[in-house]
């Protein structure tokens, strides 16, 4: 930060309202409480998904 800022008092041009668009605090949707799960999967499960999701493209 060796650049010091400089301020201009200089006219902003025609500014426009813009309508706020967010929806209210109520209407938001708030996500549910997740709960991390631990699970063993043979490896011919796991090869199995690998495959699936390579033919996928995911």
């Amino acid at each position: 930060m060796s650049k010091k800022i400089k301020y201009a008092d200089e006219p902003l041009g025609d500014p426009r309202v813009i309508p706020d668009f967010l929806p209210r605090p109520e209407e938001l949707v708030f996500r549910d409480e997740g709960i991390k799960v631990t699970i063993a999967l043979s490896k011919r499960s796991v090869d199995f998904f690998k495959g699936e999701a390579r033919k996928h493209h995911t």
